[in-house]
């Protein structure tokens, strides 16, 4: 009989398969590599997820949790518009640096074009485009864009914006154009980033 595996030991698991899903996504991952590095048998990962794609959702939504707070968290600490977005940028720039390869695993899913990708994109975006959304409709009732300013818009091109600052600290070829673009020093300077694209919004939305 199996022994059940502790917390720990099932979160290892997810941190190594996310490595592996974010490497070689969710059709190339290879879950004896898992077990191996994971250090438990194949069959223990079959007896908590029956297929890959089960342990990949669990990887994916795990991920997503961890960044649904992460945007509550900058959302929560911040005084007004012009700072929630400051706070937002830093906290993607933070969560891309530090959690590669959750942002690898977004990236493959956005190579893929089948109905299961469409349930990961509503998955992803269901808690950002909602956050963004009230962001800017808050704004507007405050006064402090324009009123004509259309939330679903504006959320979908800021969270644009955050998707490419993830995937130029996360992904190779991201990360090569951001250095070509803004320096080979560029991860030595997020403040410098961070300044520079609430610069930009601000121009952007004409903030009074």
């Amino acid at each position: 009989m199996q022994r059940k595996l502790t917390e720990e030991q099932q979160k290892h698991i997810i941190d190594v398969a996310t490595k592996e899903f974010g490497e070689k996504g969710l059709d190339g991952a290879n879950i004896n590599i898992i077990a191996k590095q994971s250090d438990v048998s194949v069959g223990v990962i079959y007896k908590y997820y029956s297929n890959k794609e089960e342990l990949f959702s669990a990887c994916l939504s795990k991920s997503l949790s961890h960044l649904g707070e992460t945007l509550q968290e900058a959302v929560s600490d911040a005084v007004d518009f012009e700072t929630t977005m400051s706070y937002l940028i830093s906290a993607a720039i933070a969560f891309s640096k530090n959690h590669k390869n959750e942002i690898r695993m977004y990236h493959w899913i956005t190579t893929v074009s089948d109905e299961k990708a469409k349930e990961y994109a509503t998955e992803i975006e269901a808690t950002s485009s909602k956050l963004y959304k009230e962001l800017i409709s808050k704004a507007k009732s405050d006064g402090l864009v324009h009123g004509d300013m259309d939330p679903g818009v504006f959320a979908f091109f800021f969270d644009n914006l955050l998707m490419m600052l993830h995937f130029s600290y996360g992904c190779d070829y991201y990360n090569q154009r951001f250095r070509i673009y803004m320096g080979e020093d560029v991860e030595e300077k997020d403040d410098y980033v961070r300044k520079q694209l609430v610069s930009f919004l601000k121009r952007g939305l004409d903030m009074r």
